[in-house]
């Protein structure tokens, strides 16, 4: 059996501005609509923006000496892949919330990482692996 798509629904205080980042920025397709949600491909996964009238507060927790999102969702992507997007979006001058760096560099689990924000404050991490043999590894020494 293949990999499934996850299903994440998430929180947005606008609705217009959330739809054209999601599109433009990160290249979704839009799916179902209503006035209070929108469904979005997120490479083959199904995200769900419910519009709401506050935000939760974010919290964060320290990773690797950075103070990393608590709440955060994203995609690992190629080795590759990621580096292209990197390239892409520091010549769009898309803000990152936090990197483009090495998570633990030079010990097992390394991997590329950077977070961006939507319009709402929802942080978006990519990630990429040298070895994708680490991905679920739980050793950090």
């Amino acid at each position: 059996m293949g990999l499934r798509p996850f299903h994440l629904a998430f929180p947005v205080n606008d609705m217009l501005a959330t739809k054209a980042f999601y599109t433009n920025v990160l290249g979704c397709s839009i799916g179902r609509e209503q006035p209070d949600s929108c469904v979005f491909n997120f490479q083959g996964h199904q995200i769900v923006a419910h519009l709401v009238e506050a935000m939760p507060t974010l919290a964060t927790n320290p990773v690797d000496g950075h103070a990393v999102p608590s709440m955060h969702f994203g995609l690992v992507l190629a080795w590759d892949d990621w580096h292209d997007l990197r390239k892409e979006w520091e010549s769009a001058g898309q803000p990152f919330a936090l990197g483009p760096y090495t998570r633990y560099a030079g010990r097992p689990g390394s991997q590329a990482t950077m977070f961006i924000c939507d319009p709402s404050g929802n942080h978006l991490e990519f990630k990429a692996f040298k070895d994708e043999n680490m991905v679920f590894d739980g050793s950090l020494e």
